[in-house]
């Protein structure tokens, strides 16, 4: 551990010393002890001479003879003092009369060294003034950084300062511009004349109980202006406290906000006051594509041009306030219905009008032309207008359509979600009672109609023994935690049904499955421990278009297949078949839609594209399954084609595996 004599002699490495003294052997001698210690020693031979040394070098420390010629030491150390109060000095000298001593304490010098130095006595003196040194640069290392923080701080925040009793004494530039109010105005104010009546009292006793036991406040307040006027602020208030820990004042900083809260607030507001309200919500149809295409800078521009024509086309329709721009390309109208004039009728044709005019026309900026489509949800009153009016435009969205008429549309996604509560708690209980259990399909060979797999058709069993099928749970179990629960059930329930049947098990897979970490490693698991039955696994991959680990899942292919499992296609041919991204899977099966299975008898449009896919099954050396066979004349129809497999009604309904026992693999 490095002692108090080392720090002080490696910390007096980095300072000047001034060294004053007229006597040229005691000087000499003096210096064989000072350049020891300090990394630079500057001579001077009197009190004129110290003076000008000073002035023209960076001096951290001054040590000097009190009796010389012309000027004493004390004389010198007084000019020193005015150019530099915060230079140390030492005073050194063979007297040691009172009256010298009351002088050295009247200028404030740092020590007296007695001739001749003794090491001792000057090691402590030294010490004593190095640590004063270093503390000073410290502090004003600290006072520069305060300053540049104050600074920044003033620039870019809203700053305000009050005292304990809450009554401002300290606003910066910001606020004042924000506010309206001047600073003599508003110096010893409470600082409640800038709150707005809509702050409850509530909120403001949880802000001051936060911030009266020291603690850091951070949440948004809505201010009035000295007009009245609203405005918001994102804001941290802290309390200061003093070296006891006793709050002296609360310093608070703010940033306006007001442009993003405003319309949300503003049309929030008024939706509050008026007893029967009109609510009409516009979403830009594709808006994320758009922004991504376009850029931020675009975005806004076309937002506010739209806003306009919104503006225009509305005003032509019903008396209106103005058009409320909630971000993300969305607009609000919100009309009095006491104030508008013209029937529901009128208005939906008025804002259909308006959808085509807009789809129809382009948006002029920079010299360039932009088209834009947009979707509306109408809410007449009714309960909750405004969340009826965006349910509509979710509803939109799915059916990729661009009108409805939503009112109360809130009372049913009420309802909607109460269903999708009793479905969630039926799931909890049958995956902790073990009924979240498989039925098996079989698939038939067209040629010999043998079975040669079967596949694992997910159930959920109801506590009064009903089964739920996969349509009924499947999609509300996704939105909670419970979707990979299931799929774990059903991956331990299909590798357990290989004890029982001498036939393949095929077991469906989304790319939700395989791009969750948790379940790729629960199949590998099982995979692992049923090894030497993983050819007879097939996993069905549902085509996804909203895939996205893509590589993660070609990883996953690549990986199952040299254990020896077959990879098909599941319901290929469903709208956005990809036959790239099929070759990229590199199948061992492609299972053909049921949709076109179904009406192959009489749609030429769907034989045709089975025949298709046939055909690029046998070129690439893939198997075909087809689903939905119901019938004779289907099946017929399929084997002619050259399927491989199919799989239906026409053989069997999908149920326990136990319920085939007379059927051959067994």
């Amino acid at each position: 551990m490095e002692s108090k004599f080392q720090k002080c002699i490696k910390n007096a490495k980095s300072l000047t010393l001034l060294y004053v003294e007229d006597n040229v052997s005691v000087r000499l001698g003096s210096m064989l002890i000072f350049e020891e210690f300090f990394g630079s020693v500057i001579e001077a031979v009197n009190a004129e001479d110290a003076i000008e040394k000073f002035k023209s070098h960076a001096i951290d420390l001054v040590i000097t003879d009190i009796n010389m010629p012309k000027m004493s030491g004390l004389e010198m150390a007084e000019i020193i003092r005015k150019m530099s109060p915060r230079t140390p000095i030492l005073i050194l000298s063979a007297y040691n009369d009172t009256p010298y001593f009351v002088e050295s304490i009247r200028l404030g010098v740092e020590g007296y060294l007695l001739k001749p130095v003794e090491i001792g006595q000057f090691m402590e003196v030294l010490g004593r003034v190095i640590e004063k040194i270093h503390l000073q640069a410290e502090n004003e290392k600290i006072e520069m950084l305060l300053i540049q923080y104050v600074e920044v701080t003033d620039k870019s925040a809203i700053v305000t300062k009050t005292d304990i009793h809450g009554l401002i004494t300290y606003v910066n530039d910001a606020f004042c511009t924000i506010s309206g109010y001047d600073r003599d105005e508003i110096i010893g104010q409470p600082h409640t004349i800038l709150h707005h009546p809509d702050m409850s009292s509530t909120f403001l006793k949880e802000l001051y109980e936060t911030i009266s036991v020291g603690n850091l406040w951070q949440g948004i307040i809505k201010n009035r202006t000295k007009t009245g006027n609203s405005y918001y602020v994102k804001s941290a208030i802290k309390p200061i406290l003093d070296v006891q820990g006793e709050i002296v004042e609360y310093i608070a900083l703010y940033n306006d906000i007001t442009e993003i809260m405003n319309p949300r607030k503003q049309l929030f507001d008024y939706l509050s006051i008026v007893p029967e309200v009109i609510v009409i919500l516009f979403k830009i149809e594709d808006f994320g594509t758009i922004e991504e295409f376009y850029g931020n800078n675009v975005i806004e521009l076309l937002e506010k041009s739209l806003a306009q024509k919104l503006l225009a086309g509305m005003l032509d329709v019903c008396a209106l306030n103005k058009i409320y721009t909630l971000g993300f390309g969305e607009y609000a109208v919100a009309i009095d219905k006491s104030q508008c004039s013209v029937s529901e009728e009128e208005v939906n044709q008025g804002i259909k009008a308006l959808l085509k005019s807009i789809e129809s026309s382009s948006i002029h900026l920079n010299e360039i032309e932009y088209s834009v489509s947009l979707r509306a949800s109408v809410a007449y009153c009714g309960q909750e207008p405004f969340q009826s009016a965006h349910f509509g435009i979710k509803k939109l969205e799915k059916k990729r359509t661009n009108f409805i008429v939503a009112t109360n549309l809130f009372l049913e996604m009420q309802k909607q979600a109460e269903v999708n509560m009793g479905i969630i708690m039926a799931i909890k209980k049958a995956l902790t009672s073990s009924n979240i259990i498989s039925h098996f399909q079989p698939i038939v060979d067209n040629q010999t109609k043998e079975i040669v797999k079967f596949e694992s058709l997910v159930r959920l069993v109801n506590q009064d023994t009903t089964l739920r099928f996969p349509s009924d749970f499947l999609d509300v179990s996704k939105k909670g935690r419970y979707y990979t629960q299931i799929t774990k059930r059903v991956l331990e329930n299909s590798f357990e049904a290989l004890s029982k049947t001498y036939a393949g098990i095929s077991i469906n897979l989304s790319a939700v499955d395989i791009e969750e970490k948790a379940t790729r490693e629960k199949i590998l698991s099982l995979l692992e421990r049923h090894k030497a039955e993983a050819h007879r696994i097939t996993f069905e991959l549902l085509e996804d278009v909203n895939v996205k680990e893509f590589e993660t899942i070609k990883t996953f292919i690549k990986t199952v297949k040299e254990l020896g499992v077959r990879i098909a296609i599941d319901d290929f041919g469903r709208g956005y078949s990809n036959f790239g991204r099929l070759l990229d899977y590199e199948p061992d099966i492609i299972k053909i839609d049921g949709s076109l299975v179904q009406n192959i008898e009489t749609d030429t449009y769907s034989l045709s594209i089975v025949k298709t896919i046939v055909s690029f099954a046998k070129e690439h050396h893939i198997k075909t399954v087809a689903e939905f066979v119901e019938n004779e004349t289907i099946f017929n129809i399929l084997r002619a084609l050259g399927v491989d497999y199919s799989q239906g009604y026409y053989f069997s309904a999908p149920q326990p595996l136990e319920a085939y026992q007379t059927i051959r693999y067994f």
